[in-house]
């Protein structure tokens, strides 16, 4: 098992929920990986945590099923029973005094400690309480802690002052697995690791960048948490913003957790208000074999919406005068996530009219086919005279790369970056309240207006609306890609 990672030192990590759907999706098979690559040295341990009556035996066979479950191959039986031998069990109440011994006896003194809450937001407060009050942190330890954190920009505070009550800001991993992804991080490769890019990425050469996040899914199984989220609450205020920060930041003055958040946090600030007629919001309608997003949350007069996108900007000088588009949503016609940054005209075309528009257009897709494209203006071949036309400078990752595209995910990264102590890709309680400061007049605008989200086609771009909010500026959408 010997690892060409980074190596972490010995560590117990403790998994609040650890019987519950987040644990055995992703934080189970992840972990189960990294000690396949060698990343759980010495006697490093993990530890379910959850009301469940369980025997650590019992809870290392559902780790099993787990892993059997959520793993694209079986796990090796001899590789399976040694990680299984890592893992131990505790019943325990967050809000009472059952099992908290127990786990205290479990724990090793001379080893990092990290605490991740995968629990509902509820929990957060007593569960740092508890930590605490049992004796079980120190100032090394580190909690890690699930969104949504908050559902607006007062539980958001109410939350943080509850965690900054029992920890350091440096101990609190507030973790978006989206900043996990290899993709996103290379957007910090591509932004300051090339000096092709860096003189053009301002107002005076971009004429516009979009920001898209599409999934084919709907809300099913999830409609009770979904009806009271919506899509700006649940992808637009974190997983988009981070993405917008990524795309639109200074260059920090090196690449250091704070340094790059602190950056992050000037974009947010950035942001201006977003008038209402740059606002497009979309419920997902019934189609064969699959119900509408109103069947889906069990509430036939709901005003939630599954899709939103908009038109913001940034009052800054790197991006004054420039638009960036945003539209995420649920049972879209491809699943994909892509930003493309879209330059503009040359100023003066010396082939003319006839020859049409063309601009450089770089794309970065970040989910699935992970890869940057470059369109770029050539001469059409033949001899029909100067035409022209745009081609890709295309590189898929999978190929330039090969085997070494296939890199760990992102809770195999984000869980390891906890036990190395680097929250560079973490957010951090000033950048998490001013997103919510941000969101908040955009919900309670719509809000008091009494908007109704406009009914789109499942398996479609969305609603007509959202092509309109481009139209309006002379502009169109790019293609959702596979």
């Amino acid at each position: 098992m010997e690892s060409r990672e980074n190596p972490v030192d010995p560590f117990d990590l403790v998994v609040f929920g650890g019987t519950g759907d987040l644990a055995q999706r992703k934080i189970l098979p992840a972990m189960f990986k990294r000690f396949c690559a060698g990343q759980m040295p010495g006697e490093s341990r993990l530890i379910g945590a959850a009301r469940r009556e369980l025997s650590s035996e019992s809870y290392r066979v559902l780790v099993g099923e787990a892993l059997a479950a959520h793993l694209p191959a079986r796990p090796d039986g001899d590789t399976l029973a040694a990680f299984l031998a890592r893992i131990d069990y505790v019943q325990i109440d967050g809000r009472g005094d059952t099992g908290w011994q127990d786990l205290a006896a479990l724990l090793c003194p001379d080893r990092i400690r990290a605490f991740y809450f995968s629990v509902g937001p509820s929990l957060f407060g007593d569960l740092a309480q508890r930590i605490r009050a049992e004796g079980l942190a120190d100032d090394q330890s580190r909690i890690v802690v699930e969104k949504p954190f908050g559902h607006d920009l007062d539980t958001a505070q109410r939350l943080n002052a509850d965690l900054d009550r029992q920890f350091m800001e440096c101990q609190i991993y507030r973790i978006d697995h989206y900043l996990g992804k290899e993709t996103v991080q290379n957007l910090m490769a591509v932004r300051f690791g090339n000096m092709l890019f860096e003189p053009l990425w301002n107002s005076q050469y971009i004429d516009h960048i979009q920001i898209t996040v599409a999934e084919t899914v709907g809300v099913a199984g999830r409609g009770d948490y979904y009806q009271n989220a919506g899509a700006m609450r649940d992808m637009m205020q974190n997983h988009m913003m981070q993405l917008l920060c990524l795309i639109a930041m200074e260059p920090p003055a090196k690449f250091d957790p704070d340094a790059v958040r602190d950056e992050k946090l000037k974009v947010i600030r950035a942001l201006d208000p977003v008038e209402p007629h740059h606002i497009i919001r979309g419920q997902y309608t019934a189609a064969e074999g699959v119900p509408s997003f109103r069947e889906d949350v069990d509430n036939p007069r709901s005003k939630t919406e599954s899709f939103i996108a908009l038109r913001c900007h940034l009052s800054n000088w790197r991006w004054a005068g420039t638009p960036f588009y945003l539209r995420t949503g649920k049972r879209l016609k491809t699943r994909s996530s892509q930003i493309t940054v879209v330059f503009k005209d040359a100023p003066h075309s010396i082939f003319g009219r006839e020859s049409g528009r063309h601009n450089n257009e770089l794309t970065i897709q970040l989910q699935p086919d992970e890869g940057i494209t470059l369109d770029v203006t050539i001469k059409e071949p033949g001899a029909g005279g100067m035409k022209l036309i745009d081609v890709p400078l295309d590189m898929s990752f999978a190929e330039a790369l090969g085997p070494e595209a296939d890199g760990p995910d992102a809770y195999e990264r984000l869980i390891m970056d906890v036990i190395r102590g680097n929250q560079t890709l973490f957010m951090r309680n000033d950048e998490v309240e001013a997103a919510w400061a941000w969101t908040d007049p955009i919900i309670k605008g719509w809000e008091l207006r009494g908007d109704v989200p406009k009914p789109y086609d499942s398996f479609t771009n969305g609603p007509d609306d959202s092509s309109q909010l481009l139209r309006r500026d002379g502009r169109e959408w790019r293609g959702i890609k596979r």
